[in-house]
This record gives C-alpha cells, sequence and structure tokens, in this order.
C-alpha cells in the first residue's frame, strides 16, 4: 500500500539534517523495504498445465509474450483489449502463472530512489492479468509496519491510528477495484478467443519514463533487501550523528576517550665476571635520600678509613621476576584540546623505571614487596595538550603536565619510560614535498626547595631549585619513496645541578646545611661527585655528609635515524647520537668540595671514578656515543612478525645526567662510565602480544675495574 500511494508517507516524522533540511528520507525507506518484501512477485519459470476449469490456451499467434507487459513509474491499467498485457490464466486464479524469460542481471544503481521508484511499480497490480490475485495489501502488515514505527519512533500515535485508518479505506477501495478488474478480465479474455490472430509485428518501444523488470530471483531480491537495508542504516547513523547522538544510544563525548594500556612480565638474570673492585662502588643516592642522612667519622675520628658506606652489589648474581604494568587514557576536550592521564607500577618512584620486583624489598621505600604484599600504583603521566592544525606534517602543539618525551632521543640520553614535568612547545611544517622540518622546545622544573627548608632553623635558606631548558630542532626527508631520513640537534641546559660546597657547619647533627637541597634527589650510577658540606667541628666524632654532583651540564646532542624500506614490510634501520658536555670543566671536578686545608679536608675532591682515592686520578670524560641497526618489522602486527637489532654505546662518566637515562645498561651500576654491546629481538605472538628478548654485556671506562652482563626475556601484551 506505501508503494501505491506515496500520500500515506506524509504522516512520517520528519528529521532536520544540518543546514536545517527536513527529510523523512530513512522513514521512506523502511517502508520502501517491508514494500518490497511483501508485493514483489515470483514468477515461475514454466506455465503451470491448465486443467479442466481453465478456458483453451489461446493459439500460439496469440498468447501473451514471454515478458512482464511495460512497468510505468505511475501505475496505471493497460487497456482491457490489449493482448500483451493479458497472460494465460491457471488453475489458481488467484496466482496467475507466467512465461518468464531466464533471470536477468538488475543495475540497482548508486541511487535507492531510482530502485525504489521502479520496484514499487513492478509490484503494483497494472495489468488485468493479476486481478485474481490479491490485490489489495495486507492489512495485517500494514498494520504491523505502523506499529513497528510508532515503536521506533518514527512516527506519532496519532499519525499511526490516522493512517491505520486510511489503510482500511484503501484495503476496502482495493477490494472493490479488484472486484471489477476481475470481470475486466474475464471480457477480454472472452473478446481474444473470439478475435482472429493479429499478425507478428515488433514489440512496442517502451517509453523513456519506464522501467522494465523481466524477472526479480528470491536471490536478487534478498541482495536488494541487504544493500537498501545498509543504506537505510547508513544514512539514519549519519543523521543521528549530525544531531550529536551515536548510533549506540552513547552520549557523544564517548567517542573521544581512547583507553590503553600494557602488561610486561619479564626475567631478568645480573651475572657478573670474576675481577670486579667490590667496596669501590658508593650508593650516593641511599646516601642522599636516606631519612636524617648516614654518618660519617669526623675530623676526630682516625679509626675509619675509608668510611663505611652503602655500596652497589658488583660480584653476586642475582635473577629476578619483574613486573611492569600501565593503565592510560586519553580524551580529545574538542576545539584542539586534550588530555590524558596514566598510572604505573614501580617499585620506588623512580623516574626510568617502572618494574616492580616480584618479591623484592626496598628498604628505602619502606619496605614495599615481599610475602605476596600488594605493590603501589604511581601517577605515571598527568596533561593538558593543545593542538593547532590537524595535518600530521603541520601542527603546533602546547602540552603541560607531565607528559612523554617530546624530543627525538636514544636510551642513552633518555630512557625510554622517563617523563618530562614542566611545559613544551613543539610543531612542524612542509617545506617541500617529503621534507618536514620540525622544532621543540621546553622548560622542565627538575627539583624545587622546600617551602620550609630548613625546617629546623628560624631564618630559612634561599632556594635551590634546578631547571632543565631544552630546544631541539631538525627535520624528516623523504629522500626516495623507500629511503628517509630524520635528523635533530638539542642543547639541554641544566641550572643549579652542580653541587655546592656549603657555609661552615658547626654541628651537622642538629643544623642543616645551606646547600643540602643542592644534592641530587635521585642518581643511578657514573656522574662523579663531590662532599657539599664543610664541617667547622674540630671535636665532632662523626658528621652527616651529603654529595652533589661535581660538574655543570649543558649537553649538545646530535640524533640521526636513516630508514631503507626496500623490502617492506623488512626495514632496514640505522640510528646514532652523540653527546658533549659544554660546560665539563676537569680542573673545577679535581678542585671540588671542601677545601682541603680545613678540618673537611677528608672530603676534597672527586669521591669517586679515581683509581686510589686520590684527586689526581681521576679519568672521567665528557663524551658519549651510540650506533644502532634494526633489521625487520618496525611495527609488530601479526603472528610471526620480528625485528632483531644490535647496538653498540660508550658514554663517559659525565657526558649525561646519569639519573635520566637508561636503566638496564650496566644493571646494578647503570646510568654513565659504560661501553659495550646489546642484542636483542622481538617475535608477535599475534597483534596484540609479542615476546622479546635482550642480552648486554657492560664495562667500566674509567676508575676501578666492573663488568655486567645482562639477560631478559618478556612477554608483552598491550590493548
Amino acid at each position: 500500500m506505501f508503494c501505491l500511494n506515496p500520500n500515506l508517507l506524509s504522516g512520517f516524522r520528519s528529521i532536520r539534517l544540518p543546514g536545517g533540511m527536513i527529510s523523512n528520507w530513512p522513514s521512506v525507506r523502511l517502508a520502501f523495504i517491508a514494500c518490497v518484501m511483501t508485493t514483489l512477485p515470483v514468477a515461475a519459470d514454466q506455465p503451470a498445465a491448465p486443467t479442466d476449469a481453465t478456458p483453451a490456451a489461446a493459439p500460439a499467434t496469440t498468447s501473451a509474450p514471454t515478458e512482464i507487459a511495460s512497468i510505468e513509474t505511475t501505475p496505471a491499467a493497460a487497456p482491457a483489449t490489449s493482448p500483451t498485457a493479458v497472460p494465460t490464466p491457471t488453475a489458481d486464479d488467484s496466482k496467475p502463472v507466467l512465461k518468464m524469460p531466464p533471470p536477468q542481471p538488475i543495475n540497482l544503481g548508486p541511487a535507492p530512489a531510482a530502485a525504489a521508484d521502479a520496484i514499487a511499480a513492478a509490484a503494483a497490480p497494472t495489468e488485468p492479468a493479476v486481478a485474481n490475485a490479491s490485490a489489495s495489501p495486507s492489512q495485517n502488515v500494514t498494520i504491523n509496519l505502523i506499529n513497528l514505527m510508532v515503536k521506533r519512533g518514527l512516527i506519532t500515535q496519532t499519525d499511526a491510528d490516522g493512517l491505520i485508518k486510511q489503510a482500511q479505506l484503501e484495503a476496502d477501495a482495493a477490494k472493490a477495484q479488484a472486484a471489477t478488474a476481475q470481470a475486466t478480465a474475464e471480457r477480454a479474455l472472452a473478446t481474444q478467443q473470439q478475435a482472429p490472430a493479429p499478425a507478428p509485428s515488433t514489440p512496442p518501444v517502451a517509453p523513456q519514463d519506464e522501467v522494465r523488470i523481466a524477472y526479480v530471483p528470491d536471490v536478487v531480491k534478498k541482495q536488494m533487501t541487504q544493500q537498501i537495508t545498509q543504506d537505510v542504516l547508513a544514512q539514519t547513523r549519519a543523521e543521528q550523528e549530525a544531531g550529536g547522538k551515536r548510533p549506540d544510544g552513547l552520549p557523544d563525548w564517548v567517542k573521544n576517550f581512547r583507553i590503553s594500556g600494557d602488561i610486561r612480565t619479564r626475567y631478568e638474570g645480573d651475572f657478573f665476571p670474576p675481577g670486579n673492585a667490590t667496596g669501590f662502588f658508593p650508593n650516593f643516592n641511599a646516601i642522599n635520600t636516606t631519612n636524617g642522612g648516614l654518618t660519617f667519622p669526623g675530623p676526630a675520628a682516625v679509626n675509619l678509613n675509608p668510611p663505611l658506606v652503602p655500596q652497589y652489589n658488583v660480584d653476586q648474581d642475582r635473577n629476578r621476576f619483574r613486573l611492569r604494568a600501565r593503565f592510560g587514557i586519553d580524551v580529545y576536550l574538542d576545539d584542539g584540546f586534550s588530555t590524558g592521564l596514566r598510572v604505573a607500577t614501580g617499585s620506588d618512584d623512580s623516574p626510568v623505571s617502572e618494574n616492580q620486583t616480584f618479591g623484592g624489598v626496598n628498604s628505602f621505600t619502606g619496605n614495599q614487596g615481599g610475602d605476596f604484599g600488594k605493590y603501589a600504583i604511581w601517577l605515571d603521566r598527568a596533561f593538558i595538550r593543545y593542538q593547532l592544525g590537524g595535518d600530521p606534517d603541520q601542527n603546533l602543539t602546547f602540552t603541560v603536565g607531565r607528559f612523554d618525551n617530546p624530543f627525538m632521543h636514544t636510551s642513552m640520553i633518555w630512557a625510554d619510560d622517563l617523563a618530562f614535568d614542566g611545559a613544551a612547545i613543539s610543531g612542524k611544517y612542509e617545506v617541500a614535498k617529503g621534507v618536514v622540518p620540525f622544532a621543540t622546545a621546553g622548560a622542565f622544573p627538575v627539583y624545587n626547595t622546600d617551602l620550609n627548608f630548613s625546617s629546623n632553623q628560624a631564618v630559612k635558606f634561599p632556594s635551590e631549585n634546578k631547571y632543565l631548558f631544552a630546544l631541539q630542532g631538525g627535520s624528516s626527508w623523504e629522500v626516495t619513496k623507500d629511503i628517509t631520513f630524520k635528523g635533530a640537534a638539542a642543547i639541554y641546559d641544566f641550572e643549579n645541578i652542580q653541587g655546592q660546597v656549603s657555609s661552615p657547619i658547626t654541628n651537622a647533627s642538629l643544623n642543616a646545611g645551606d646547600t643540602d637541597g643542592s644534592r641530587p634527589s635521585f642518581a643511578q650510577n657514573g656522574n662523579t661527585y663531590i662532599a657539599i658540606r664543610d664541617f667547622e667541628d674540630p671535636l665532632a666524632t662523626s658528621e652527616t655528609q651529603y654529595y652533589g654532583l661535581a660538574s655543570q651540564f649543558r649537553e649538545m646532542v646530535l640524533t640521526g635515524q636513516l630508514d631503507f624500506d626496500f623490502f617492506d614490510p623488512f626495514h632496514i634501520s640505522l640510528v646514532g647520537e652523540g653527546v658533549k658536555n659544554l660546560a665539563f670543566d676537569r680542573n673545577q671536578i679535581i678542585n671540588g668540595g671542601p677545601s682541603p686545608s680545613g678540618l673537611s679536608g677528608g672530603f676534597s675532591g672527586p669521591q669517586n671514578n679515581t683509581l686510589n682515592l686520590s684527586p689526581n686520578s681521576y679519568f672521567g670524560g665528557d663524551v658519549g656515543y651510540l650506533f644502532r641497526l634494526n633489521l625487520g618489522a618496525v611495527a609488530l602486527q601479526k603472528l610471526g612478525d620480528w625485528n632483531v637489532n644490535v647496538s653498540y654505546r660508550h658514554i663517559e662518566t659525565d657526558a649525561t645526567v646519569d639519573g635520566f637515562n637508561d636503566s638496564d645498561f650496566g644493571a646494578t651500576l647503570a646510568g654513565t662510565n659504560l661501553q659495550g654491546y646489546t642484542i636483542g629481538g622481538n617475535v608477535a605472538l599475534n597483534k596484540h602480544v609479542w615476546l622479546g628478548m635482550r642480552w648486554m654485556s657492560a664495562n667500566a671506562i674509567a676508575g676501578p675495574s666492573y663488568s655486567n652482563n645482562l639477560f631478559q626475556f618478556d612477554l608483552n601484551a598491550k590493548f
């Protein structure tokens, strides 16, 4: 009925589209689907044999043609006397059987409206031959369809009642028309049998406004239904999204959330070859971060030399099982704003590692771990970002908070897990095809003096705030379609990071030093240290000493990467990085610390990286470099994808700050003053799970002898 009388569609609820246009097209197409499913004829390949109840068939020259008569886009009954419009009736006078040609392909075309008009016209009772068929639409189907539209919210209940009433009137009219058509068909059949056979003639040419449909098989009707249904759903989804609604009924802001995370389980073996110099690797991080500090012999004590201090393990092998888990949320806030938050595991608040050792006990973090104790979760990322421009090669980004490293780098300078606190701005702009210069600048607080420093002094000490100011510029260059290069130069300038010797302290057990804040709040190993407390109490038998970095740090870094994609997805990549500390001053380091002529003269000069505790035996340096070769897939996307890598690094004692670089190379003495190689590889188990393995071999460059071999085997999963 909806196909025959489009006026019934006027009651459908309209949908407002963007720009103010009004459309009820999804509703029309839903009605059209029902129309197609209920009214398309299904014809047999051969006519049924007539029975005694059927009139004798007409001679062959007067029989109906094998094609269905032309179907106009506007339904209209053919003249009753037209022999081409009258098929042979069958025994079942309610279902005439027509002889059809073989199935022909039907081009639905890209426009659903044209197909809808044609199929609706095909379904209409346009010839007397179908007079005995059930000409009126099924009232049950019509009513059910209208009720379904009310349920889906396409029309109101008032409109539905009006449509049902009108449908009943149409049904009654259709029955009356069917009775009239039956009588007309019978008269036409009698006239045809009495009339002489017409001479054969060429079938009339169909007018341009007619569409011929020879035969519609069931499989084609099914394909038509599926195609139109998908089109209706796609159109409805687009209209809902344009109105700020999601097709699944969820609020629109939900799609702006992106949840991600990863879990890594690891076996790690630390192996120390014979010959390491035990007792010559003090743990300055433990000394500087222990509550209340550690006491050491004062000027009046002569029986303890050298002092007993915490030491790193360099001779006993260790096996550890470790876990890293991270969970993050990124949210797009519209108009270029976004924000992110991530939490992660960690045995302590180390900035360079998120590993949690199973059963591990760390006496400097409240004995966390052990005996199946719960593990701590740390705030790892929290930032707000604003981006101008949506082109990946042309944009400007502002970020503030705690965020990922914004600089091109390797782990020789910055650890992979390291986050930056502060603010950064970065931008890129394609100046020529395949040439995209970029730049990044930032300011990052490294240490902020306690508001009440010193807590046990009536008169407070000046601030010892430390900052990192960084600037990097570079460019990516698509040399050919298979060769790309990316390089950058950077300056990392640390302000106030060097340790400062205090004013004379008469009683360190009661009074804090005015430069205590110049000691690092976190360190690994390798940088050269000086004592920063200058004692003036000749009767003291013990004092609390702290240690600061002996050198200033202003690092100039060059980083480059050359990729070859000739055998994609197999890639070859060469990576190189070099660093030089422009602020390094060997004489300043040798002469640093308290005055040798004072009561604290035993703490003068460098306190490590020497051969015999003599300042003149200091052999530290200010240069570092790394080379790495990568082979295989860049991204592990499916089972069997793999990559391998091999690298060599050489990083001298004071080339970079040891507290911020790789925490694995060198094991317990990770940081600087190391050289050696790394071999590693990964293989994918599927898109989200992969295995990894690494072997690292490191040796000390200056100072007492040290070597270490580290093996890691990882199972990783991400989502």
